[in-house]
């Protein structure tokens, strides 16, 4: 039991585990690589750059998208682990009604973390980034409360936010049509591979 039952499913895992991988592990790291040191604030002293760019990056994105991929492949992860042990066959899956539960239960796991974490990834980076961060010091006991830092390469972060929603969005309608996919087989409407 190596590849999922359908031909949807294996495209998901070719997409999930190869180019969103690429993506976020080569692209991830070339935009935002270096972010935290080219944070700069005024003025541009070390103790506000470090306070203003965790409070402008509770989490980094890099962080937070190695998460959601490691989260959302637990429930694929969990049914493989169990169709391994209980030697299932792929051809049984969709044959036997327990297993194709499962399954299905599996996939819409996934499209819940799907959607939690795109609920997260806007609630946290909201989708442009802007140039300018203003950055509320009190904390820090300095003369003034408000400064005003730099965004390092805003634009090229922008449109990898944009990238990473699209990524998500992909992979949500990818697990649905594969639920759909296994109720047209289970309902006699495609032939079973």
């Amino acid at each position: 039991m190596c590849e999922p039952p359908t031909v949807i499913g294996q495209f998901h895992t070719l997409f999930f585990g190869s180019i969103r991988m690429f993506f976020l592990g080569v692209l991830g790291f070339a935009v935002y690589g270096n972010e935290a040191l080219h944070f700069s604030c005024d003025p541009d002293k070390r103790e506000v750059n470090l306070f203003c760019y965790n409070q402008f990056r509770p989490i980094t994105p890099q962080v937070f998208w190695a998460l959601q991929l490691v989260i959302v492949l637990v429930p694929g992860a969990i049914f493989h682990l169990y169709a391994a042990c209980k030697s299932i066959k792929q051809e049984d899956i969709l044959q036997k009604s327990s297993y194709t539960g499962f399954y299905i239960f599996s996939v819409f796991l996934r499209i819940v973390l799907e959607v939690v974490a795109f609920w997260l990834q806007i609630q946290l980076f909201g989708f442009k980034v802007n140039a300018i961060y203003m950055c509320d010091v009190e904390a820090l006991d300095k003369k003034f409360n408000i400064t005003r830092c730099m965004v390092p390469e805003h634009f090229e972060k922008t449109i990898f936010l944009i990238a990473m929603y699209t990524f998500t969005v992909i992979t949500v309608i990818l697990c649905v049509a594969e639920i759909f996919e296994i109720s047209c087989r289970r309902l006699g409407f495609l032939k079973t591979q």
